[in-house]
């Protein structure tokens, strides 16, 4: 046990009235108060103030141990979260992918129909022109006409146009195809 002077435990009691400061922890148990009343209420009361000091801890302890249990289960689910958002972010720029080429496709299929309508039209009107022209001079031969001549001439110019258009078109469009294909392997 340990024992105090008068003037030491007159000390330690007038702390603990001026400003509220005792002894804690085990030393308490280890100080013998020799039968002195005033100094035995003091260590009762230094008792009492270390036992409420170490709940207060304790429970501030668990308040910091909940809290960090709660931080860390937060932690967690923004971890999960993340990785959630991360595949959403990279399914999104797979079906934008996907869109892309779908729409570069049927803009292509758009155009080959185009081409394909336009060279086929364009077919249609030369062999019409064509055949009755050919037909006109046909005529003008079996009927004897006179006209034979300027029909005769003007059926080969009308042929060399023909051909020289149709040629015109295809390059065109066999133009335009190359050049597209050309501009989308950059």
């Amino acid at each position: 046990m340990i024992k105090f002077s008068k003037e030491d435990k007159q000390q330690l009691i007038v702390l603990a009235n001026d400003n509220n400061i005792f002894i804690e922890g085990p030393l308490l148990k280890m100080i013998d108060p020799d039968d002195d009343s005033v100094f035995k209420s003091y260590l009762e009361a230094a008792t009492e103030s270390d036992q409420s000091n170490r709940r207060k801890r304790l429970e501030i302890t668990k308040q910091i141990q909940t809290q960090n249990n709660e931080l860390q289960k937060a932690a967690e689910s923004n971890h999960s979260l993340m990785i959630e958002l991360k595949d959403a972010v990279q399914k999104a720029e797979d079906a934008k992918t996907v869109a892309v080429n779908d729409l570069d496709l049927v803009q292509k299929k758009t155009q080959f129909e185009l081409i394909g309508n336009i060279v086929n039209i364009a077919l249609f009107v030369i062999v019409g022109v064509g055949l009755i022209t050919t037909l006109l001079y046909v005529i003008a031969i079996f009927t004897g006409s006179a006209e034979t001549t300027l029909i005769g001439s003007t059926w080969s110019n009308l042929f060399g146009i023909l051909l020289t258009n149709s040629f015109s078109i295809i390059g065109t469009i066999m133009g335009v195809k190359y050049a597209s294909e050309k501009s989308e392997g950059k």
